[in-house]
């Protein structure tokens, strides 16, 4: 097996821990609400949220893709980290067994939070993942985080 690692940084001027309970604790409610041309639901299939908790993501009729699965391998609510895998679902294809991520949201001295990703890809037998291949899903990601951050502003009030 073939292990890619690649990372990621996203500034934004959000508190950390407003965007982490957006994009982590509650979005399973927030992404179907703001993204229904892409994700139809999240359904939890085991857990309540916590480490060993499996969710799988429906993706709107328009996407390329019907669903995935991620397991929360880790989650801190303190720290503000979670670690997560992608276990199951189109994205991987035949060629990945799984993708493994870190997602960290830090406090920066100008305000808002760098959110610090980093994404760890097992693929089957040799396959090698190269970077350009990953760009769309960092794009796809970067674009969520944008949506959820603008949702953020104009609503001051959500997750204060």
């Amino acid at each position: 097996m073939v292990v890619s690692t690649f990372t990621n940084d996203y500034s934004s001027p959000i508190a950390p821990s407003r965007i982490f309970k957006a994009l982590i604790t509650d979005s399973s409610n927030l992404l179907p609400k703001l993204l229904p041309q892409f994700i139809k639901d999240v359904n939890l299939i085991q857990g309540n949220g916590e480490a060993g908790t499996i969710e799988q993501v429906n993706f709107a009729e328009a996407s390329p893709f019907k669903y995935l699965k991620n397991r929360i391998d880790m989650i801190d609510n303190d720290k503000l980290v979670c670690n997560y895998t992608m276990i199951e679902g189109d994205p991987l294809g035949d060629k990945l067994e799984s993708i493994a991520y870190e997602v960290k949201f830090e406090a920066i001295s100008e305000g808002g939070c760098l959110c610090k990703m980093t994404s760890i890809y097992n693929a089957i037998g040799e396959f090698e993942v190269k970077e350009e291949e990953v760009k769309e899903g960092r794009e796809s990601s970067i674009g969520i985080c944008k949506v959820v951050e603008a949702y953020l502003m104009e609503n001051p009030q959500v997750y204060a």
